[in-house]
């Protein structure tokens, strides 16, 4: 559970939240928490950058009104790079007794500080043991596990955050040239031709019927020009598109920016739920970035196969590894995957020797 929160966390295209609800949601698992968060405080002030919390309804949420700032508790963790653990927080003196009137009594309490290269940089905070008066030492062990690898993770998704942003900007200045390439000779075409079918409107109805044909034909053209300019802008998203589409788009990013072929063939819906298919598109794309990241592929197939099962194929054309004696990173890479597919009753098969490539074979029921 621990492993498969890490790999999560830390996987290509994780925001800062992504990561943050992840790790919280592993916290509060692995711990019996009613409830769990994570802050990061601001550089500088009393705020969080983000605080992240699970196991209040969004009812409840909006009832206790806004996120907390860095008081009491909260900041007490955040000054201190040992854990705490009280059986109940309302007696410590560092408690402030204010919270908001909708907020659940909470009681035993578990702090782990979230400590990289030498500072806190953040803080679990763990709430209420479900069936027990307090948290234990196992409980502490496995979260001052998780804090330890959550600070590569938090560090990791800033950076991804850093990068994106900067690449966000680099494609939408590519975008915003493309556009202005593919739509200014098709609408300077338009303009020629809307000023012809003018001048011949009162002399040759013929000619004037035939250039607003051509006008027609032109006006459809860029359509089609500015749609795929738009379509390249979106992200890959599976609650918005679905996951074929959503496949396909990861494809088409991951062609783009390393400079692969990447080819998706489907075969119908695979009519999956939201859960099992985002499970599904993450094994993709682990398999995918792995086949980037480590096999050094020059083409990347993805099949997504319908019949009494789903059957999802990445083949890779890279350097190939033994899946038994791989690299540590590639290793937690398989172990996430194998443990996604076995959340939704399904299975993965990896064939793969040095120097013949890779295939990531999965199977769910549908």
């Amino acid at each position: 559970m621990i492993l498969a929160a890490i790999t999560d966390a830390v996987a290509p295209g994780s925001s800062l939240d992504d990561a943050l609800t992840r790790l919280a949601e592993a916290a509060r698992e692995i711990s019996g928490a009613s409830y769990a968060a994570i802050g990061i405080p601001e550089a500088d002030g009393d705020a969080f950058s983000a605080f992240i919390h699970v196991g209040m309804s969004d009812g409840l949420v909006a009832q206790m009104g806004p996120l907390p700032r860095t008081h009491g508790m909260l900041d007490a963790m955040l000054h201190d790079p040992e854990p705490l653990r009280l059986p109940d927080i309302k007696k410590d003196p560092r408690f402030r007794g204010w919270w908001p009137s909708a907020h659940p009594q909470m009681s035993s309490f578990l702090g782990v500080p979230i400590v990289g290269q030498g500072e806190v940089v953040g803080a679990f905070y763990l709430t209420d043991k479900i069936g027990a008066p307090g948290f234990t030492d196992e409980d502490e062990a496995s979260i001052g596990l998780l804090a330890f690898h959550a600070a590569a993770a938090i560090e990791s998704a800033a950076m991804f955050e850093d990068s994106r942003t900067l690449a966000l900007a680099e494609e939408r200045e590519r975008m915003a040239r493309e556009l202005h390439d593919a739509l200014n000779q098709s609408l300077f075409s338009l303009s020629l031709t809307a000023r012809a079918a003018s001048r011949h409107l009162a002399t040759d109805p013929e000619r004037t019927a035939e250039e607003l044909g051509e006008i027609s034909h032109l006006s459809r053209q860029a359509m089609t020009e500015l749609r795929a300019v738009v379509d390249g802008l979106r992200t890959p998203d599976v609650d918005r598109d679905g996951l074929v589409p959503a496949i396909r788009s990861l494809a088409q990013l991951m062609s783009r920016v390393h400079h692969i072929e990447v080819e998706v063939v489907a075969e119908g819906d695979p009519g999956l739920e939201g859960r099992a298919e985002h499970e599904v598109f993450r094994i993709v794309q682990e398999a995918m970035t792995n086949a980037v990241r480590h096999a050094q592929a020059a083409k990347v197939t993805v099949s997504v196969l319908n019949g009494e099962s789903l059957e999802v194929v990445v083949d890779d054309d890279g350097v190939g590894f033994d899946p038994d004696r791989s690299s540590r990173g590639r290793r937690l890479g398989l172990t996430s995957m194998r443990e996604r597919a076995s959340s939704l009753g399904g299975r993965i098969v990896i064939t793969s020797s040095p120097g013949e490539g890779a295939t990531v074979r999965l199977e769910v029921p549908s």
